[in-house]
């Protein structure tokens, strides 16, 4: 039983006349007015995708118990599975990318991967199984990848899935969420590199792919908003400063993909003319910034985005109540020149804690109308002690990919994971950082690489464990997992490079014919070894499966 509360039918009615039916602030999409298709969803991209960002992954849970729980209980608003789990514990749960970080590489600098316009608390094996897979309708007549009697992974219907060989299908009732908030992600994320096409294409309009813009508008107009996105969204509004204006605005799509494109578009109906008296746009009453955990002795950042319309003077920072000298910012005035562009202002708050414990303060802005204030949350903890994860066999492996696994000691708690993934291509080794969320990774581009190595450490507090081993990959399979310890070894001109993650014993170097040119007792750290142009093999005791390496 899912408690959900769907709009009335009068107030579908509105929306269909192009009524707005959330509480978006007076004014708030003035911009959108007289715009159409492409012109349209850019002006929406510019209103969005500047926002105040959650500091950390880490800390997504603690909002999360603002936006995803009941408002009848304290049980997780889990739209993946419906297995009770109850707030404050996030055991059982991931922060789910609902738009699958991988499509963008990744990159936990992209705005995207905290945004939680698109993340949710999901069950991890629902979470697991939906992987980076698109939204999409399975085919029923075949054999399912996975089902919990909420959501579903299998192949996708004919004419879905963008190449893909299998589909996320959501439970009916939540259709029409997933639906909105990929229109949102598209668009404010309109400018991304796409890694993965399953429902983008590499351009500004329409962005989304006519099979997934199809898809959408049938689940967005087969499932209108609920209570639940319009309760959601002010929640988001209140932490980042920035809405999906389509939950706001259901119409908005329509003029964008659906049947109302080419025609001109105005909020509500009624063009807003712009206020001429002074407004801090961003951020708004009721925001707060939380810096999440942070291991004692260690810092956090968070950036808070500045907008402001009609200012004449500079808005003037500052930081008071509380622990306020644990929370610092470089200025204590902003010019007006900058908050009033286009672009804002992103201003920088460092959280640096002097003592274990929780810190609370604020911090004012003061422009000239009514101040705003804001509440800065912070908790320091000791540094954890971690153990090394250990490396496993790899799973799945294709000609371009293959899956990295390991385990991590239990009852630890992690962040995440942080993959080194190391390529072998002609000779010359190429080092990549992947962070991962579960154990076991996707990785891709597996065909551009003669052979790959991968070892593993967790994450805590941005505290790094020990390296696990190492497992090396090549195109017929695995050709060794026995390491014990990492081994790194690159050719440089007139010299090699040899790399360990702690003392290794019984170096041996060999030339391509097997014959012994050379053994080093002990390898403590990082070694360079002179030696003339050729191929060499490399081995240590902690390392039997041999590296290669080029020497030009």
């Amino acid at each position: 039983m899912k408690f959900i509360t769907r709009m009335s039918i009068a107030t579908l009615a509105l929306a269909s006349y192009g009524i707005s039916v959330a509480e978006a602030p007076a004014g708030y999409y003035s911009s959108l007015n007289g715009k159409s298709e492409g012109e349209l969803k850019t002006a929406v991209y510019n209103l969005v995708h500047n926002f105040t960002r959650v500091s950390s992954y880490s800390a997504l849970p603690s909002y999360f118990q603002k936006t995803d729980v009941y408002p009848e209980s304290r049980r997780w608003w889990d739209m993946y599975s419906d297995i009770p789990f109850y707030a404050p514990s996030f055991s059982g749960l991931n922060s789910e990318h609902s738009f699958p970080k991988s499509w963008w590489g990744g990159s936990q600098t992209v705005g995207a991967y905290v945004d939680l316009n698109h993340l949710y608390p999901s069950e991890r094996a629902a979470n697991t199984a939906k992987s980076n897979y698109p939204l999409g309708e399975v085919d029923r007549t075949r054999a399912l990848k996975f089902e919990n009697g909420v959501c579903y992974v299998g192949t996708p219907a004919r004419g879905q899935g963008g190449g893909a060989s299998y589909v996320f299908e959501p439970n009916e009732e939540y259709k029409g969420d997933f639906a909105r908030t990929y229109f949102y992600m598209a668009t404010c994320y309109q400018d991304l590199t796409w890694k993965y096409k399953y429902m983008v294409d590499q351009n500004l309009y329409p962005t989304l792919t006519p099979w997934a813009v199809n898809l959408l508008l049938k689940w967005h107009r087969e499932d209108p908003v609920s209570e639940k996105e319009t309760d959601r969204n002010e929640e988001v509004y209140k932490i980042q400063g920035n809405r999906n204006p389509f939950i706001d605005m259901p119409e908005l799509a329509e003029y964008i993909w659906g049947t109302k494109k080419g025609n001109s578009f105005t909020p509500g109906g009624v063009i807003v003319e712009p206020v001429g008296d002074p407004e801090l746009v961003a951020p708004t009453v009721g925001m707060e910034l939380q810096f999440g955990q942070v291991a004692e002795g260690k810092t956090a950042t968070a950036k808070v985005f500045v907008k402001s319309k009609n200012v004449q003077k500079s808005i003037y920072v500052s930081i008071y109540s509380g622990d306020k000298d644990m929370f610092t910012t470089p200025m204590s005035t902003i010019p007006s020149t900058l908050t009033n562009s286009d672009d804002g202002y992103w201003l920088t708050v460092t959280y640096r804690p002097s003592a274990l414990g929780q810190h609370t303060s604020r911090i004012l802005f003061d422009y000239g109308g009514p101040s705003l204030g804001m509440s800065l949350r912070g908790e320091c903890l000791p540094v954890p002690s971690l153990t090394a994860c250990t490396a496993t066999a790899p799973t799945d492996i294709q000609p371009d990919r293959y899956t990295a696994n390991w385990t991590a000691p239990e009852g630890e708690v992690i962040d995440y994971y942080m993959v080194t993934r190391t390529r072998y291509v002609g000779g010359n080794s190429y080092e990549e950082k992947l962070p991962a969320e579960e154990s076991h990774l996707e990785i891709t581009g597996f065909d551009e690489s003669d052979s790959e190595a991968y070892y593993v450490e967790s994450v805590r507090l941005e505290t790094y464990s020990p390296k696990s081993n190492v497992v090396f990959v090549d195109h017929s399979g695995i050709t060794g997992v026995e390491a014990i310890e990492p081994l790194i070894v690159r050719g440089y001109n007139g010299f090699m490079r040899i790399d360990v993650a702690a003392p290794q014993t019984g170096c041996r170097i060999y030339d391509t014919s097997g014959r012994e040119l050379r053994v080093i007792d002990t390898i403590d750290f990082n070694l360079d070894i002179e030696m003339p142009a050729g191929v060499y093999i490399i081995t240590t005791d902690q390392h039997p499966t041999p590296v290669k390496a080029v020497v030009r």
